[in-house]
């Protein structure tokens, strides 16, 4: 599977590399050089220096031929964005963008068909279940 991941922080290099583990092909996009300094140094995908939002730069990093595209990067806008652009324009047909507002993350799947994951969601569940001793 060709996969292309937007954001190299910790969430993007981790899963990078562990889809790269697998034996997908992977590119990760990011605007910061110093940010691909997170990837496992086995880490053999391609990388590229830019901002998710830039249809160049996702051409270049091969979005016509994703068959997924995961958008990690520090904003909700920006994953947003992405998603939209490579679900609508570029017919990615797996696509799954991090949305850290839960009303947004609401929206943004049930008005706009986006599939979202929503951290601040998973972790008061989470904590909440601890709490309880579950």
């Amino acid at each position: 599977m060709k996969v292309l991941i937007i954001g190299c922080g910790r969430v993007g290099s981790k899963m990078a590399y562990e889809l790269y583990e697998e034996g997908h092909e992977v590119a990760i996009i990011d605007r910061n050089p110093v940010a691909f300094d997170k990837l496992d140094n086995n880490f053999n995908g391609r990388i590229i220096v830019g901002t998710g939002i830039d249809e160049d730069v996702l051409i270049n990093a091969g979005i016509g031929e994703a068959d997924a595209v995961i958008s990690v990067a520090k904003g909700d806008n920006t994953n947003i964005m992405v998603g939209q652009i490579a679900k609508f324009l570029f017919k990615v047909s797996n696509v799954v963008v991090r949305i850290v507002d839960p009303k947004a993350k609401k929206f943004y799947e049930e008005d706009v068909g986006l599939t979202c994951y929503c951290p601040t969601e998973v972790s008061c569940k989470s904590y909440i279940k601890l709490m309880k001793g579950e």
